[in-house]
């Protein structure tokens, strides 16, 4: 297996004796983000008050192209970023009817699951939300209740945060909803740089949000959406940058961009997107695509769980089950133990992560066979306990 850890000498040296197997819970970012994040701090010296003549006209359209070209979309302009995903969370609701149904999943992110639970508790919004398990029938019953019902918005994650289930019936969602009045988002963010995504296909009928903390390796505050063409054009909840140039007179007073920048915000700290783009430009380097990423991972994950059941490991169900081959970057296992074993390997300087009763491993391209193997020893000495 390759290894990829020269790339990673800041963040893998900090602390030598640490074995960080949470890629899926914040990535470890390359060597070149720390000079980008410099860069971004050069540039506001030189430019001063003209910097953003520069993060506009040149930062922001190459973020823009790496993200088209990462998930097929035809038109690069039709993505505007965020310091957050939960901005254009609120961003888009305030587009919706007063009241809007809206139909999700339980096994959403906090950033939308925490704000639609509000909502529906402020009668702001008629929630349905499907279980994502049994995960054998999610498509089938996920894809029922678009058909059945009159929603104004649906909202499912590519991959859910809790199991790294893979949704594969978003085409179906799309065909059900492609004559009615109701708008798609797709979260992204445990897909994004992990799982090769083409959205040519739905770019003119879904949102599509992501970001960088994660698998795109570039930190916090870069978070973007697309945004299909035509779809709420003049949202309410609207900062200055989204009439920053390019404006389009209304006769209805407030001004918005064209493209997706109409949803942007307001000022925001864009040094994540001088990461974001000194990693893209590294893997164009390097010639690492997504495919090749996920490769190397579905590898980590094979070997992981050949050597749990070797050493008959009890760390719990598999969720969703070993049959599911396709995956997000990261093991979920439902154990009533996953605190207690998450604490053990605290105290060797192992990190992984656990939600609730979930203990997950998150595998990432710094990670090679030997990480695997310390993780599983490390493991059988935590298990016992």
């Amino acid at each position: 297996m390759q290894s990829y850890k020269q790339h990673f000498t800041r963040f893998l040296q900090s602390k030598p004796q640490r074995l960080h197997m949470a890629a899926h819970s914040h990535h470890a970012w390359p060597d070149c983000t720390e000079d980008a994040h410099a860069q971004a701090w050069s540039s506001a010296a030189e430019h001063i008050d003209q910097k953003w003549g520069v993060i506009f006209e040149s930062v922001i359209p190459e973020a823009q192209a790496h993200i088209a070209r990462q998930l097929s979309l035809p038109d690069p302009k039709t993505i505007c970023f965020a310091p957050n995903t939960h901005e254009f969370v609120v961003r888009l609701h305030s587009c919706l009817p007063r009241k809007p149904k809206i139909l999700t999943t339980d096994s959403e992110f906090h950033s939308f699951s925490r704000q639609q639970q509000r909502w529906q508790e402020a009668g702001e919004a008629e929630i349905t939300i499907v279980p994502a398990e049994p995960f054998e029938t999610f498509g089938e019953r996920f894809t029922a209740a678009a058909q059945d019902g009159d929603h104004d918005l649906v909202y499912v994650s590519q991959v859910f945060f809790n199991s790294g289930f893979f949704v594969d019936c978003i085409q179906d969602v799309v065909d059900i909803l492609r004559d009615r009045d109701t708008q798609l988002v797709i979260d992204g963010y445990h897909a994004f740089m992990a799982l090769p995504s083409n959205l040519a296909n739905i770019a003119d009928q879904a949102f599509y949000i992501a970001g960088g903390y994660k698998y795109a390796m570039a930190g916090e505050g870069v978070c973007f959406m697309h945004c299909p063409p035509g779809s709420f054009p003049r949202p309410v909840n609207t900062g200055w940058f989204a009439g920053f140039a390019e404006l389009e007179g209304s006769a209805e007073g407030v001004l918005y961009a064209d493209g997706g920048q109409r949803f942007a915000g307001a000022t925001f700290d864009v040094s994540g997107l001088y990461r974001f783009n000194a990693v893209q430009r590294l893997l164009v380097e390097q010639e690492l695509s997504v495919e090749a990423i996920h490769t190397h991972v579905q590898s980590l994950q094979g070997m992981f769980l050949e050597e749990v059941r070797a050493r008959a490991l009890k760390l719990g169900e598999l969720v969703p089950g070993e049959q599911y081959q396709e995956r997000g970057h990261f093991l979920a296992f439902r154990s009533e133990r996953a605190t207690s074993i998450y604490e053990e390997l605290a105290k060797r300087d192992i990190v992984v992560d656990v939600r609730g009763d979930r203990l997950r491993f998150g595998f990432g391209i710094y990670h090679v066979e030997s990480d695997v193997i310390a993780l599983v020893s490390a493991l059988e000495t935590a298990t016992a306990v």
